[in-house]
């Protein structure tokens, strides 16, 4: 407990409320999720009539696409969060169908963080998939819940949400149709794939395109080249898993590709799976733990049964038989001895 202007915080209860403890005696932060980075700009009310009437009249975009406002005095908490119940409503419940009763209690957990998400293909000409409306579909999986989770999700490989350093990345990937007919051999593609991707097209003596279909990471970046559309979208959504990727003091590291080429039910099924998992794993007692620590404590093959518990796999979908981590150590206590220049 921290005392501040006569009041007991209990700080682990105040960041379960999505509030963040601030180094300004007597103040704190609020969170408000915004799953996916996408909500209607009419909510825009709520931060603007809170960063007014309880902040210090600003507001930060967090680094996990939240509303934060900072500078709520701990004594306006509970109007804070009465205030806050349309806009949870409105959504976690009516938009994410999250199933949970909203009362004036504000949010109820910050176990499971604010999913992140970059515009997708409601806008980006890259964007293989809707990352909103994924977004919103995993939010009534994983909130609320103690246990935490951080995912990104990210349209194509470009990998915009940063799903490499979440506990799962989700990327979206298509699987391009080749119209050989439309085909004028102007190598738009082959320049595309070569400059941005992975080089696996190449021109035959007919004038036509040659795929090498081993190496192919399910950009897009052919059909987005393509200027007679011989290369067009497969309708059939598919996603990369990227698990394990975390920053931190002590060791960073870059998520490892999980799953690859699988589709949208499979990717909720394991985020289905991931709570239970957390709590096997804690003994059921919810910490904050990044999700790398857990696949380490688990062990990678116990992680890899859990997760895909019931989960069918479409015939496309590629699972890491194995996964090697590179971590980053900074160690303290090293000394080097200055070296003399003669």
């Amino acid at each position: 407990m921290t005392k501040s202007k006569d009041i007991d915080i209990n700080v682990g209860e105040l960041t379960s409320n999505c509030f963040r403890q601030s180094k300004v005696d007597g103040e704190c932060m609020l969170q408000m999720r915004v799953p996916g980075a996408v909500v209607d700009a009419d909510n825009l009310e709520y931060v603007r009539h809170i960063a007014k009437e309880w902040g210090n009249g600003d507001f930060h975009i967090g680094t996990r696409q939240t509303f934060s406002i900072p500078g709520i005095s701990y004594d306006d908490i509970d109007e804070v969060n009465s205030y806050l119940k349309e806009y949870i409503q409105d959504v976690e419940v009516d938009t994410c169908g999250v199933d949970m009763e909203v009362d004036e209690s504000g949010f109820p957990n910050l176990g499971a963080r604010n999913i992140m998400g970059c515009i997708g293909n409601n806008h980006c000409i890259k964007g293989n998939v809707d990352t909103t409306e994924l977004a919103r579909k995993l939010e009534k999986r994983i909130f609320p819940s103690p246990y935490h989770i951080k995912i990104g999700v990210s349209g194509c490989p470009n990998d915009c949400a940063k799903g490499h350093f979440n506990d799962f990345g989700i990327i979206g990937l298509v699987d391009p149709e080749y119209q050989y007919e439309r085909c004028i051999g102007c190598e738009k593609c082959v320049e595309a794939c070569e400059s941005h991707a992975t080089g696996v097209l190449e021109i035959n003596e007919d004038g036509k395109i040659e795929k090498d279909k081993c190496c192919c990471v399910g950009c897009g970046e052919c059909v987005v080249a393509c200027p007679t559309g011989a290369w067009q979208r497969n309708p059939t959504d598919y996603y990369r898993v990227t698990i394990g990727g975390r920053a931190g003091k002590q060791y960073p590291r870059l998520g490892k590709m999980f799953l690859n080429w699988v589709t949208e039910d499979v990717v909720l099924g394991i985020i289905d799976n991931w709570e239970e998992f957390s709590a096997e794993v804690l003994n059921y007692r919810p910490v904050y733990l990044h999700g790398g620590h857990l696949i380490d404590m688990a062990g990678y093959y116990n992680f890899k049964e859990k997760i895909l518990e019931g989960v069918e796999l479409n015939p496309k979908a590629e699972v890491a038989e194995h996964i090697y981590w590179d971590e980053t150590e900074y160690r303290a206590n090293i000394h080097v001895q200055p070296c003399e220049i003669e």
